[in-house]
């Protein structure tokens, strides 16, 4: 039983690990290719930070743990807006991109509502989440990925940054170890996550929207703050919005496909919670200097998180 919870804690680990071999060398292989930074965030590095979420949603699927599913894509999304860029606007004002505030931010936001409809809770209440739900978010992952393939054919001209000095071997074999550590990392967070709701006598939503969200937005985190601190913060808002979007449509769009998901009867205010983490981005660009999260607001970033934990908590 102790290995379970040490097994648990070391999953966690190889879940961030594992994710970060991933985005390095995939970021590698993107400067080398010539892609722009806000490219490289919404797509492979925003794949990479995102590969935790979906290895624990398809073990979770395996081992009909619904509830971890969701609330570990609820919870991580909460937290990528929240905590993450809270944390990231603590260390400096982050402007935006008048694309991200147009037209990325309202994608995400997009993503949420349908979630929120698919899920049932707005035309009658729904007991899983099927095929055809997953092929839908499926093709809004679709469309926002050709938004991005637009975008990059119109903004050819961006300073892609300084190229890895790793060689190719190098960079291949980060990958391997990154998709092998996400792997064994996703089965022993589950694992140890059902474990332990059962012994504390906790939901498993509680478990997976607290201490797993956590720690599969870490990766999210770190490579959020890194990039700010290097003065990338395209990077960065590219990294969160972008990951919110693989997380929703990408990782709650493949999970029903393998396996029909179980739905949380609660769910609902959840995902209004993490449509409201969106809307609140979006509205602050708007409030201040134009288009920028400043301190201020992301000390109130981090306060609204931590009362969604408060009440998560008292839920149970």
């Amino acid at each position: 039983m102790v290995i379970v919870y040490l097994l648990f804690v070391l999953g966690l680990v190889f879940l961030v690990k594992g994710a970060n071999w991933i985005v390095d060398s995939s970021s590698s292989i993107a400067k080398r290719l010539g892609v722009s930074s806000l490219l490289i965030g919404l797509t492979i590095v925003a794949f990479g930070t995102s590969l935790p979420e979906l290895i624990v949603n398809l073990f979770a699927a395996f081992e009909g743990a619904s509830e971890v599913a969701f609330g570990n894509v609820v919870g991580s999304n909460i937290a990528n807006i929240f905590l993450v860029l809270g944390i990231v606007a603590c260390f400096r004002n982050v402007r935006l991109k008048r694309e991200t505030v147009w037209h990325e931010i309202p994608f995400a936001m997009l993503a949420a509502f349908l979630l929120f409809i698919l899920t049932g809770n707005l035309f009658g209440i729904k007991e899983f989440l099927t095929r055809d739900d997953g092929l839908i978010l499926l093709g809004l992952f679709g469309v926002f990925l050709y938004y991005v393939f637009l975008m990059a054919r119109k903004n050819t001209k961006f300073d892609v940054g300084s190229v890895s000095g790793d060689s190719k071997l190098e960079i291949g074999v980060k990958l391997v170890l990154g998709i092998a550590g996400i792997y064994f990392g996703g089965k022993w967070v589950v694992d140890g996550a059902v474990l332990m709701a059962s012994q504390l006598g906790l939901s498993e939503f509680l478990i997976s929207a607290t201490v797993i969200a956590l720690g599969t937005s870490l990766p999210e985190l770190v490579v959020s703050v890194v990039a700010v601190m290097k003065g990338n913060v395209d990077l960065a808002v590219g990294n969160v919005v972008g990951s919110n979007m693989f997380n929703v449509c990408w990782v709650l769009g493949i999970v029903p496909l393998i396996s029909p998901l179980r739905i949380p009867v609660f769910i609902g205010l959840d995902i209004g919670v993490m449509f409201l983490a969106m809307l609140v981005l979006f509205i602050f660009m708007f409030i201040g200097k134009r288009h920028e999260l400043r301190q201020v607001d992301g000390i109130l970033f981090l306060l609204l998180y931590g009362l969604y934990i408060l009440y998560v908590i008292y839920r149970g």
